[in-house]
């Protein structure tokens, strides 16, 4: 049985903007995850600061999820503790025990050295609550907050304030706050300062808690959203504190740290600008499917002539053609584009039809694209994996344009072919 959508409404593409002065009719009911591990002040900081909130407090359930830290953390009446034991660094896993305990139906995730505004939650949460598929972030500032009362917050960390990372900045003025988004766009948002629905949560799972050192968990989530057909924005009305300066400009050994999450998010995110150049990821970024219908010849030189095809603007493409083939053992969870095979055909040595259609849907955002035959018989359809998920959300096939391209540089092969002479290339 189909499950029936979810509440709220479905918008195309990143069109988030289409609810620009519109907000909830009542306020939504909101879970704030705020993790934590052996820093009382800063805790004491945050959780005075939801406590000004300006969102309902019988909509607002706070939860401290504690990272195992040698003192439980003192909590407030009516803020909500839960624990694991201290293992290590598991800020993932930390995040998805405070979300197994969250009951609103949008999510917020705070560290426990950022303090929010007074209007944080109301206005973090307001597109997640109109449109489930947002994902939204805050804008995280900098400042020395030793002493700052939670009453004065704002005024005070301003005086206090440290620079903002500047690429950051420059990103969200140049995407218009990520309205532009794109595959690349998961580096502009901070796990610290976030915001979606469970619906979202739920679609995309919970953060990855393999993660055991600092940084990548939230990048490495939010592209799995995006598979899954997520909308981001930045929200700069909704502003943190944190405690210090950015994690960039805090010691020496940042260029290392970063080079190690830049390795592992290598291979968890198989997209060109994460991705090696030359060592390729076991996990695939395109799916090709094999013609239905096909000899295991027409198969071959179909599923080979597209691999071929593509391999100039692929990171990683692979198909399931065989258990025991060239493709064993490569993952296909983070498949961001399938290439679908709709009848037996061969791509032309050295064409670039692929790869320009492969360019055209990411550049005009379309949700799929189909090459035909000059007499228009379909041939091939190459779709975004994040369309499909949101089309299948909320059973509709609407969200995202389609175009279609005729093509001479691939035959339809109706004859079993000789595969030694196209190998051999003499055929």
């Amino acid at each position: 049985m189909t499950p029936a959508p979810p509440r709220g409404m479905a918008l195309p593409g990143n069109r988030w903007d289409l609810l620009d002065g519109r907000w909830p009719d009542e306020a939504p009911s909101v879970s704030v995850i705020v993790a934590h591990y052996r820093q009382p002040e800063q805790l004491a900081l945050t959780l005075g600061a939801l406590r000004l909130q300006d969102h309902p407090a019988d909509r607002l359930q706070v939860i401290v999820a504690d990272d195992g830290s040698p003192e439980p953390p003192v909590v407030p009446d009516g803020v909500e503790l839960v624990r694991h034991d201290d293992r290590g660094f598991r800020l993932a896993a930390v995040r998805n025990l405070g979300a197994a305990a969250a009951r609103g139906d949008v999510l917020v995730f705070l560290d426990a050295d950022t303090a929010p505004e007074p209007s944080f939650v109301r206005e973090l949460t307001r597109l997640p609550a109109l449109a489930p598929d947002c994902v939204s972030v805050g804008r995280r500032r900098h400042a020395a907050l030793a002493g700052v009362s939670a009453e004065r917050l704002a005024a005070d960390a301003a005086r206090r304030a440290l620079p903002e990372p500047t690429w950051l900045a420059d990103e969200y003025r140049r995407s218009e706050n990520l309205l532009h988004a794109d595959d690349r766009s998961y580096r502009h948002v901070i796990g610290a300062v976030i915001a979606c629905s469970r619906v979202m949560f739920d679609a995309a799972g919970g953060f990855d808690e393999t993660f055991t050192t600092y940084g990548g968990e939230d990048w490495e989530w939010t592209y799995r959203a995006w598979l899954r057909g997520a909308l981001l924005a930045h929200v700069p009305a909704a502003v943190a504190w944190h405690d210090g300066p950015d994690a960039a400009g805090r010691d020496e050994g940042a260029v290392a740290r970063r080079n190690a999450e830049t390795i592992r998010l290598s291979d968890l995110i198989p997209v060109s600008g994460s991705a090696g150049r030359g060592i390729r990821p076991a996990h695939a970024d395109i799916e090709v499917v094999p013609p239905p219908g096909a000899s295991a010849g027409q198969r071959f030189l179909a599923v080979d002539s597209t691999l071929a095809a593509l391999d100039a603007s692929a990171v990683r493409a692979a198909t399931r053609l065989e258990p025991n083939g060239p493709d064993a053992g490569v993952a296909f969870d983070r498949v961001r584009l399938v290439v679908e095979l709709l009848r037996p055909i061969r791509v032309a040595a050295e064409s670039d039809v692929l790869t320009s259609a492969v360019a055209r849907l990411e550049r005009e955002r379309l949700g799929g694209i189909t090459l035909t035959s000059p007499t228009g018989q379909p041939l091939v359809r190459v779709v975004s994996a994040r369309a499909r998920a949101r089309a299948e959300r909320w059973q509709r096939s609407d969200l995202f344009p389609a175009a279609s391209v005729s093509t001479t540089d691939i035959g339809i092969v109706d004859d079993e072919p000789d595969l030694a002479a196209y190998l051999g290339g003499w055929g």
